[in-house]
């Protein structure tokens, strides 16, 4: 199998993102939970998207991981690796989009990276170096408050120059405007200058693909799904692959219970179970009793015994910025963090050993603790719920044929559960 791009995700819903992007686009694609076997028989696709739980571990394991899913996707015949971060470019000062960007760099030999979060279809856009949600800055967004990753600084050449060891230096959007020729001659005045990546402006799609095709020319780039999407128009629009439709059978029904689980903290979930409490049972937990060790799990799941048959249930240990603080206050952010996450892999484990075939989560590390338990290998690409939210059809062990949905917490409207339920039949 030859590959026409390979992308390594530092999470499985921007994995899920950056599959259902470059399905839309016209390329075949498969996502996969980690490095696959070497057994993993894989269909014959365009691109593979790589799933790392990768954002907010120590830097060093984040390269290390990195490092070998870019090693198993240039044996595949891949040139160019696109490295998707968030559209929100969750990380901190120690890391760790910078310390990934170098060494996966360093081992590119490229002189020059592109790098930029901007993806207009979700309201980022990047100019003058500042990332911007909608009208405001980053900084000044309710997205700033990731429990993780808080994101207080929109300028991403400060961001990024405290994390990388390399210059980092501008393609401002002037450039841009003027195609990808512009973007060409830019980069190179820049890495002569000794700049080794640019952050890239992009307000608008078109933007993005003179960007996806300037960034062909190199080996690694690195952004959110919205630089897939300029790749994978830059890949159909010079006739290198011919544009699809995805897998025809990967939304196919499979029956079966229905669950939902949130473990998001995010305003936009937070609505999402509010409306979801007005068509189907929901179950909040308390995290303390989680982090303390108390058996909420094993009540999660008998209230979900008594309730699965009738149809849909959410159970939710999602919380308000204000909650999810007095809670690392009391217990330590990475202890509150690491139990609340376990607690809902197991309750994802319980669920499915009860019959559940249809799973939606939400959250970023709620989704890579439940497939991560769930022994998931891989997901074929189905119908979009909403904008970079698909639904997943399982391949491999683990669930083959389920049919799975793996959200962002800051995506999807008000709706979404209800909307995601009856695209998963």
């Amino acid at each position: 199998m030859t590959l026409a791009l390979g992308c390594i995700a530092d999470d499985y819903t921007g994995a899920s993102d950056l599959a259902n992007t470059l399905t839309r686009n016209g390329l075949r694609t498969v996502q996969t939970i980690g490095v696959p076997r070497d057994d993993l028989a894989l269909p014959d696709v365009d691109a593979v998207v790589v799933s790392l739980k990768s954002r907010s571990i120590a830097a060093a394991d984040a390269v290390a991981k990195s490092r070998a899913a870019d090693q198993w996707l240039r044996s595949r015949g891949v040139r160019h690796v696109l490295f998707k971060i968030c559209s929100t470019f969750d990380s901190t000062d120690a890391g760790n989009i910078g310390p990934v960007m170098d060494a996966l760099q360093a081992d590119s030999g490229d002189a020059i990276v592109l790098v930029t979060p901007a993806f207009p279809g979700t309201a980022r856009t990047v100019y003058q170096g500042n990332l911007f949600v909608g009208a405001v800055p980053l900084n000044e967004s309710p997205l700033k408050d990731h429990p993780l990753n808080p994101m207080h600084d929109a300028n991403l050449i400060r961001v990024l120059g405290r994390q990388s060891k390399s210059p980092i230096g501008l393609v401002d959007l002037a450039s841009v405007a003027q195609g990808a020729e512009a973007i060409r001659a830019r980069l190179a005045k820049l890495a002569a200058d000794g700049v080794r990546a640019a952050i890239i402006d992009a307000v608008f799609d078109r933007n993005l693909e003179m960007i996806g095709l300037a960034a062909l020319d190199h080996r690694l780039s690195v952004g959110a799904s919205g630089l897939g999407l300029g790749l994978a128009r830059g890949l159909v629009g010079s006739g290198l692959i011919a544009a699809t439709t995805g897998s025809e059978n990967a939304g196919a029904p499979v029956g079966g219970l229905a669950a939902c689980l949130a473990g998001s903290c995010s305003q936009a979930t937070l609505g999402q179970i509010a409306a979801a409490e007005r068509i189907m049972p929901v179950l909040k937990l308390d995290p303390d009793k989680i982090v303390a060790g108390a058996d909420e799990v094993q009540r999660a799941l008998d209230w979900a015994g008594e309730h699965l048959a009738k149809g849909p249930i959410l159970i939710a240990s999602s919380s308000t910025p204000e909650q999810v603080a007095a809670v690392q206050a009391r217990h330590g952010r990475d202890a509150a963090g690491h139990a609340i996450e376990q607690a809902m892999a197991t309750l994802s484990e319980g669920l499915v050993r009860t019959g559940v075939r249809r799973l939606v989560v939400a959250g970023g590390e709620t989704s890579g603790a439940v497939v991560d338990r769930l022994g998931i290998p891989g997901f074929l690409v189905g119908p979009e719920i909403a904008p970079g939210v698909p639904v997943l059809r399982a391949v491999g062990a683990g669930g083959d044929g389920m049919l799975l949905a793996l959200k962002s917490g800051n995506f999807g409207g008000p709706g979404f559960f209800e909307d995601a339920l009856r695209l998963m039949r």
